[in-house]
């Protein structure tokens, strides 16, 4: 069944020829033609000789060619014979398949391909009607992931530092489950331990008029917690001492994880499963990982304590689950989380942390290892970055009501949601990050997020403006014709969304969702010098033509990529700028 737009059937159009523009599509009949070669003895290699996934790239220089590739020298040592010659028998399978108009040997043995026109053209109805499947594949089919970020204590707001993973651990959630993997994001809730008493000792301060205790909770927003603990129960501050301090940790538990909640929801970042630290105590969690470690070989005793023979596994010292006075350590939670994520049947633990916690790398690595699993396979450590905000060259502090930090709403009232969430994800996060709080606001060209969003704005513009003046294109009668789409700048837009996929492909394999972003400065880019260059409406009394239905339909499937890229990382894509 055809996909729908703007609320009419596609028509069907299985007389038009399968879509041959993206390198994965390339890679397919490249390594036919491989095996078709070695079969005739053309190229004198075994099939097991042969790469399971030629190399196919887009030239640096557009003249050269549509595609290449690198096939012919990767093959030539184990051919023995000179990589020119198999380029040449290599040229011969492939020339004459359908889609491609030419073959070219350059160099020492590259592979230069053009794509016809009405082969590449196509890819503009194909897109239009996967709709917002487009992107998506099963590359990590079979994987259940596991993504815990941000993981905040719920003691305070969220600071810049979460900011970041709440939109970068977001967006690499996204690109998994684009990529076929089964994802469930979780927010570990750090809700035991003395930070917590401190807390709830910093309320019950400012509760009473008296000082902040040492080491306690600072800011505004802790006489805030006070008012709203006091409003809901004013009987709380006859309580004997012991009992008002826990009644406030648990009234100001309970309110500020929901500003949390409520935080990052506003934020566009949403959590699948919100994991207490103190459920693994209180259901035997942490005792039945002490058992599955203990059968494992690698708990001992010491001088009172138990231990974690971690160092057999890398880290650079053991770990004490348990102290000699019968207290559990942090660490004791750390390991039954890892196996309480394992027990739950996830494939890969993806752990989104803070630059302070690179000693925790090898850690957790090790506690998989001892846990009987491949910590190769079944963990992964991703270290963020610090992030500073700049506004005219000077550093500066946005926060009101936490003290001497900088809030996750704090940014978004400065800047926005969009121009955060963007700018946060399109710089790898093991890298340190200044935002320029000026440019974030500016709506111009020189802000990345407002040129991919003007993009989609203006291709929608087109697309309403073709409706006001009558234009049925998707069915109108003129048949979209990809043959029509053959200039040098609709080929470059063609390729640029063919590459969407791969993108989103690369960027679930190495975590690295930036791709997707400045692949969409890429498309925004590729879009503009199209219609700079070629004109897609008719003008005055200028008959409507089957090239202005063509362009039409790439309007459509460049406004459809740029949507669902924009999607993935959370930013909207907006009809009107």
């Amino acid at each position: 069944m055809a996909a729908a737009v703007g609320g009419a059937d596609l028509p069907e159009t299985s007389q038009v020829p399968l879509a041959l523009v993206t390198p994965d599509e390339l890679v397919d009949v490249i390594g036919n033609a491989l095996r078709a070669c070695v079969a005739a003895g053309t190229i004198p290699v075994t099939i097991e000789q042969l790469p399971a996934s030629p190399v196919v790239e887009r030239p640096k220089n557009p003249e050269h060619g549509d595609y290449a590739t690198n096939v012919a020298m990767q093959l030539a040592k184990p051919a023995k014979t000179n990589p020119r010659a198999l380029a040449q028998a290599l040229a011969d399978e492939l020339t004459g398949t359908a889609g491609i108009a030419s073959v070219e040997i350059a160099g020492p043995g590259f592979l230069n391909i053009r794509i016809e026109a009405s082969a590449q053209g196509v890819l503009a109805r194909d897109v239009v009607e996967a709709g917002d499947t487009y992107g998506r594949s099963d590359t990590l089919a079979g994987q259940r992931f596991n993504v815990e970020f941000i993981s905040a204590n719920p003691t305070g707001p969220l600071h810049l530092g979460h900011t970041r993973w709440a939109a970068v651990g977001d967006a690499i959630a996204s690109v998994l489950d684009s990529a076929g993997a089964d994802v469930d994001r979780e927010f570990y809730i750090n809700d035991r331990g003395v930070q917590m008493d401190l807390f709830g000792a910093s309320i019950k301060a400012a509760a009473n008029g008296e000082p902040i205790p040492e080491n306690g909770y600072q800011g505004g927003y802790i006489a805030d917690l006070a008012t709203q603990v006091l409003a809901a129960d004013p009987a709380i501050t006859s309580l004997p001492n012991h009992e008002q301090t826990v009644a406030f940790r648990e009234a100001g538990y309970q309110l500020q994880l929901r500003q949390q909640q409520k935080t990052l929801n506003s934020f566009h970042t949403y959590f699948d499963s919100w994991f207490s630290e103190r459920s693994l105590h209180a259901d035997g969690g942490v005792d039945r990982a002490l058992e599955k470690l203990r059968g494992q070989g690698h708990v001992y005793e010491l001088d009172g304590a138990v231990w974690l023979r971690t160092t057999d596994f890398g880290d650079d010292k053991d770990r004490v689950l348990v102290k000699a006075n019968g207290d559990l350590t942090y660490f004791a939670s750390d390991c039954a989380y890892y196996v309480n994520k394992r027990d739950r049947g996830f494939t890969t633990c993806l752990y989104l942390l803070g630059a302070d916690h690179h000693g925790y790398v090898n850690r957790l690595k090790a506690v998989a290892a001892c846990a009987g699993d491949d910590p190769a396979i079944t963990i992964e450590v991703l270290i963020g970055q610090l992030v500073k905000t700049m506004r005219d060259g000077k550093e500066v502090k946005l926060s009101k009501r936490a003290g001497e930090i900088v809030t996750l709403t704090d940014l978004v009232d400065e800047v926005g949601v969009d121009a955060a969430r963007y700018t946060l994800i399109r710089y790898p996060a093991d890298s340190p990050l200044t935002l320029d709080l000026g440019l974030l606001v500016k709506r111009s060209n020189d802000n990345p997020v407002y040129y991919v969003q003007y993009a989609h704005a203006r291709i929608t513009s087109v697309l309403r403006n073709a409706a006001e003046l009558g234009i049925e294109w998707v069915d109108g009668g003129i048949d979209f014709d990809p043959a029509l789409l053959a200039t040098d700048r609709e080929g470059e837009l063609l390729r640029a969304i063919g590459d969407f996929p791969r993108v989103v492909a690369s960027a679930a394999e190495l975590r690295e969702p930036h791709r997707v972003a400045r692949y969409l400065e890429d498309l925004a880019t590729a879009y503009h010098r199209f219609y700079d260059t070629c004109r897609v409406l008719p003008r005055g009394d200028e008959q409507l033509e089957a090239l202005h239905i063509s362009r039409l339909w790439l309007c459509a499937a460049t406004r459809q990529t740029l949507a669902n890229g924009l999607t993935m990382l959370g930013v909207s894509a907006p009809e009107r700028m």
